[in-house]
């Protein structure tokens, strides 16, 4: 479309994962099944802490909150991946990438906030046992996972914001199967300085803020952990601490390779986002629920119950 002198793009072409029809099919059943396996996981995760009133505490609220983020997140790139596999054409629109742009921003700073906020939850339950329930209350609970959406919204709307005032005159064609900030920065005429900036600021901002409360949190636990005379106390806090940790790692190793490297394209880059947008979300759930034994008994009862037969 002509604007005045200037070309302007009105929609985008995501070059996908590959061209190869036979490997687009394979792909495609691939990522349909973790998909399906994903929704299952969260899903059941987010029942089970619903419907057991033993897992009515504080980690659970958080776990609760974290497993719906995954399957949204989920949902947020992989219907439109598989759309794309099955279609010789891959165009999107603006609208639509800036909006999905803007939710995966959206989830991903809600997540790390989440994430930082659950670390604070075990430093309460471990180092302040007997003021935890007091201390985590559940206004102080819902306040923090408010205030984690705020922030990921927050995030979300200002970095789409300053990339819809960007000028996209040409090429569209989106080095990967998702609409992502670093490659659709990349095709932008005007000067990017702005958005880099407000990128980098978030990413110091909201990752190096949550991974330094993390960080804190743990070696107080630890600490704290390392002077309890009891083998089986030490063991139970490692055990219960030991998932979120784990997620953690995945999270922000993924996560900060793929959003603070510069954008290319390559096929390593392309692998981080599969990791980071499509096996992430499925791993939460059975990372908590593989090692965490209350999750796993919570299960076995729901189960176990007989359904009431009415007439």
């Amino acid at each position: 479309m002509e604007a005045g002198n200037r070309t302007t793009v009105t929609a985008f072409v995501l070059l996908g994962l590959s061209n190869n029809p036979l490997i687009q099919r394979v792909l495609f059943v691939l990522f349909l099944v973790i998909y399906l396996l994903t929704l299952t996981g969260n899903l059941l995760v987010l029942l089970v802490i619903s419907t057991d009133s033993h897992l009515h505490s504080p980690m659970y609220f958080f776990l609760r909150h974290l497993s719906f983020l995954d399957a949204f997140y989920s949902s947020i790139i992989v219907p439109k991946l598989l759309e794309n596999l099955l279609s010789k054409k891959k165009p999107i629109s603006l609208l639509e990438c800036f909006a999905q742009i803007s939710l995966v921003i959206i989830s991903g700073a809600t997540e790390a906030c989440l994430l930082a906020v659950m670390a604070y939850d075990r430093f309460q339950a471990v180092c302040h046992p007997l003021l935890y329930m007091v201390a985590m209350n559940r206004k102080v609970c819902t306040g923090l996972v408010g205030a984690s959406w705020a922030i990921g919204m927050g995030t979300g709307l200002v970095n789409t914001i300053l990339l819809a005032q960007h000028h996209f005159c040409g090429p569209n064609l989106v080095h990967s199967f998702a609409c992502e900030l670093p490659p659709v920065l990349l095709l932008a005429c005007s000067d990017p300085y702005i958005s880099i900036a407000s990128i980098f600021t978030s990413m110091m901002v909201l990752g190096l803020g949550n991974l330094v409360l993390l960080l804190g949190s743990y070696t107080l636990i630890i600490t704290t952990a390392l002077g309890i005379n009891s083998a089986t106390g030490r063991n139970k806090i490692f055990s219960t601490c030991s998932s979120h940790i784990l997620v953690v790692t995945i999270f922000y190793g993924s996560g900060v390779f793929r959003y603070m490297t510069p954008a290319s394209g390559s096929a390593l880059e392309q692998v981080l986002s599969v990791q980071y947008s499509v096996v992430t979300p499925l791993l939460n759930p059975l990372i908590y629920s593989l090692k965490n034994q209350e999750v796993k008994a919570a299960l076995r009862r729901m189960l176990a119950r007989k359904p009431r037969l009415t007439f």
